[in-house]
C-alpha cells in the first residue's frame, strides 16, 4: 500500500514529566506512518508551551486547550491539519474530548480505560458506532507478539477448548501513601473524581480482564469479586480478586494488586485447554511456554520462523533481539495507521492490521468496573456480566 504522506498526530495531555503520554508518542512514531504536528499538552497553557518547545513544534501549533486545537487545526488547509487524535489525559479528561474530536472528523487513538464511568462510556459508545472515523484504545499488551501467538494458537484450536484462565497483574508502587507526598500519578490514580469509582481495578484490573478475554477469544458471563483497600486512608480499592464464568463454560481467577509490596509489572496469564495449556508474562514476554500432558514444556520465542502470521505481522527483530512495551504500542499504533491508510485508498484492511482494541472492548472494560464494584458490596455470590449499551 502506498502512503502520499504521514498521518499528523495531534495529542491531548503528555505534558512535562508525563510517563504514559512519552510512551504513546514513541509507539506511534516508531514506524514513520505518523508525525506529531500539534499538541494541548497541559491544562496549563505555560506548560503546554514548555512541552511543545521540548518536542520543538512550532509555536502556533501548541495550543492552551484541545477546543482551540480542534477549531485551530480545521481551519488548516486539509493536507496541513491533524489527521488523528491521541489522548492520553488522566481517566477523567477521556470523554469530552474524544467526542469533540469525532465531531471534528479526527481519527482517535485513547489511552484506556474507555471513560471515567459507565455512563460516559454507553455515550462514547454509540459517538464512535454513528462516526466514519477510525477509533484505537490502546491496551497495550494485547500488542506483544506473543500474546497474538497465544491467541491464535487457541483460535486454531491447538490446545482444544479452553477450560481454565488466569490472569494476574500484582504490582507493589502503592504499597504506602505515596499520594500524601506529591507523586502526581499516585495522586490522580487513587482519586475517584480523577480515576473513577475503582482504583486497582479500574486502573489495572481491566488490562488483566481485557487479557483474559483477548487471549482466549471467549467472553465474561458472570463474576464475583472481592476487593480490598489494603493502605488505609486510601478512598478507591487498591487489591483484589474477580472470579469469573466465560460463555463457553471455562472458569477463571482474575488477581489484582498495587499493595504487593516489592513487585513491579509482571501481568501473567495461564489459559489451560483440553490438549494443552499456554503461559505467559510480562517480564518475559519474548517468551511463550506450551505445556502437554504427553510430551515435554515448549518454548516459543518471538522473532522465530515457526511462529504464525498474527505474531509475525508484529514482530520487528530477529530472535534475541528484546522487543518491548513501547514496540507493543507501536504494534497497536501502526496496525491503526494501516487501517486508516486503508479507508482512506477506499481498501480493505488486512485481517492482522484490524487487531487492535477499540470501542467494543473499551465498553466492556467500563462494564467489567462497575459489575466488580456491585459483585463486591452483594451478597449475591454470582453477579451477571451484561454489557449495557
Amino acid at each position: 500500500m502506498s502512503h502520499s504522506k504521514k498521518l499528523k498526530l495531534g495529542l491531548i495531555g503528555g505534558g512535562p514529566g508525563s510517563f504514559i503520554g512519552a510512551i504513546h508518542l514513541n509507539g506511534a512514531l516508531m514506524d514513520g506512518l505518523f508525525e506529531l504536528a500539534a499538541g494541548a499538552f497541559s491544562s496549563n497553557p505555560e506548560k503546554s508551551k514548555q512541552r511543545g518547545e521540548e518536542l520543538m513544534l512550532p509555536p502556533n501549533r501548541v495550543y492552551a486547550s484541545y477546543d482551540e486545537m480542534f477549531e485551530s487545526e480545521l481551519a488548516l488547509p486539509e493536507e496541513e491539519r491533524i489527521d488523528v487524535v491521541c489522548i492520553v489525559t488522566p481517566n477523567h479528561m477521556h470523554f469530552d474530548p474524544t467526542i469533540k474530536a469525532l465531531e471534528h472528523g479526527f481519527h482517535v487513538a485513547l489511552d484506556k480505560p474507555l471513560t471515567l464511568n459507565y455512563e460516559q462510556a454507553k455515550k462514547l459508545y454509540h459517538a464512535v458506532q454513528k462516526s466514519d472515523q477510525l477509533f484505537l484504545l490502546t491496551h497495550t499488551y494485547s500488542g506483544y507478539p506473543m500474546i497474538k501467538q497465544a491467541k491464535q494458537m487457541i483460535q486454531n484450536g491447538e490446545i482444544g477448548k479452553v477450560r481454565k484462565v488466569y490472569v494476574e497483574y500484582p504490582q507493589g508502587w502503592l504499597w504506602k501513601l505515596l499520594e500524601h507526598e506529591n507523586n502526581k500519578q499516585a495522586a490522580w490514580r487513587t482519586d475517584p473524581t480523577k480515576n473513577g469509582k475503582a482504583g486497582c481495578m479500574g486502573d489495572i484490573g481491566t488490562h488483566a480482564f481485557h487479557m483474559a478475554e483477548y487471549v482466549t477469544g471467549e467472553k465474561v458471563t458472570h463474576i464475583c469479586a472481592d476487593l480490598y483497600i489494603k493502605i488505609d486512608g486510601r478512598p478507591i480499592d487498591d487489591d483484589g480478586v474477580v472470579l469469573m464464568r466465560f460463555e463457553n463454560g471455562a472458569s477463571g481467577v482474575l488477581m489484582a494488586s498495587q499493595t504487593d509490596t516489592g513487585l513491579e509489572n509482571n501481568l501473567k496469564i495461564r489459559v489451560f485447554g483440553e490438549k494443552g495449556g499456554l503461559e505467559w508474562e510480562q517480564e518475559l514476554n519474548n517468551t511463550l511456554l506450551a505445556r502437554w500432558p504427553d510430551r515435554p514444556d515448549e518454548i516459543y520465542r518471538a522473532g522465530t520462523g515457526y511462529l504464525g502470521s498474527l505474531a509475525n505481522a508484529n514482530t520487528r527483530t530477529p530472535a534475541g533481539h528484546p522487543e518491548g512495551y513501547v514496540e507493543a504500542f507501536a504494534n497497536l499504533y501502526r496496525n491503526f495507521a494501516r487501517c486508516i491508510y486503508a479507508k482512506k485508498a477506499g481498501e480493505k484492511p488486512l485481517p492482522e492490521w484490524e487487531d487492535f482494541p477499540g470501542v467494543e472492548d473499551g465498553i466492556r472494560g467500563m462494564a467489567f468496573i462497575d459489575h466488580v464494584l456491585a459483585s463486591n458490596v452483594s451478597e449475591q455470590k454470582w453477579t451477571p456480566f451484561i454489557v449495557e449499551k
